[in-house]
């Protein structure tokens, strides 16, 4: 598929998803939000796809909602709530995506853009990130699922902080807060990024899958349930070919080779 906003490039078992409107700070129009759950399931789906990084081009990550956009004229609740579906689309992707998503920070990265990012599985962050639930200084509450991502990273009480004062903080602090995985130098970030999502592309794709799904799970069981969960999927795994490369591997003390059966 042909994108506009963004651009999809694959590379040995890697899809990068680069927000592109570095003249607008990638600020999310339109086009854009359309595009980047259209993006997130083509890679969902595409086999030869193993890990995805998501980041911007240029600045920033993203500015966040365009505040021309029609979105703010419009008067229809049934309208609005329509044109909210791709950012629903959005997080599910990431969060249902039988591989590893990480998010590559290049740069601010508030309001809605923030919480995508706080959909990823992992979130490295350059020196010259900001975030920020900027929401209510324009009159709303976070969308992009931040009521529920943002209090499960940190804490009810943090992330009321965070939200109801609408405040930017630095990769540092988001770092001390545990939202952002690791910081480093902006001239590093690709590379690392990058690297990473090598490392995970030759992880055994069923163990990556099954665990995203246990523990994003598990958020809303109680013990007991997550417990059986756990056991039923680690049962499953335990029959799979690439457990049994893995042993082999270790014990012939080579790399194994996983190939998702």
């Amino acid at each position: 598929m042909a994108y506009e906003a963004l651009i999809l490039k694959r590379e040995a078992g890697v899809a990068t998803i680069t927000l592109n409107r570095p003249d607008k700070l990638n600020a999310l129009s339109p086009k854009l939000i359309n595009e980047i759950p259209d993006a997130l399931e083509e890679v969902g789906a595409d086999k030869s796809v193993r890990a995805v990084v998501l980041t911007g081009n240029g600045r920033a990550f993203s500015a966040g909602a365009e505040l021309d956009s029609p979105i703010f004229s419009m008067t229809n609740p049934a309208d609005i709530k329509e044109f909210f579906g791709p950012v629903s689309r959005t997080v599910l992707a990431i969060r249902n995506m039988p591989k590893a998503v990480v998010a590559a920070v290049n740069g601010p990265a508030v309001g809605g853009a923030m919480n995508m990012v706080l959909a990823c599985d992992i979130i490295i962050a350059s020196e010259t990130a900001r975030f920020g639930e900027v929401f209510v200084n324009i009159g709303l509450q976070p969308d992009y699922g931040g009521t529920y991502l943002l209090p499960q990273l940190i804490g009810v009480g943090k992330a009321m902080e965070l939200m109801l004062t609408g405040r930017l903080f630095d990769a540092k602090e988001a770092e001390r807060l545990g939202i952002v995985t690791k910081v480093v130098p902006a001239d590093k970030l690709e590379a690392t990024a990058q690297e990473l999502a090598r490392k995970l592309a030759d992880a055994p794709p069923l163990a990556v899958a099954f665990t995203k799904t246990s523990v994003y799970q598990a958020m809303n069981m109680s013990l007991g349930s997550a417990l059986e969960a756990e056991t039923r999927a680690q049962s499953m795994l335990f029959l799979t070919e690439d457990m049994k490369e893995g042993i082999k591997a270790f014990l012939e003390k080579r790399k194994p080779i996983f190939k998702g059966k």
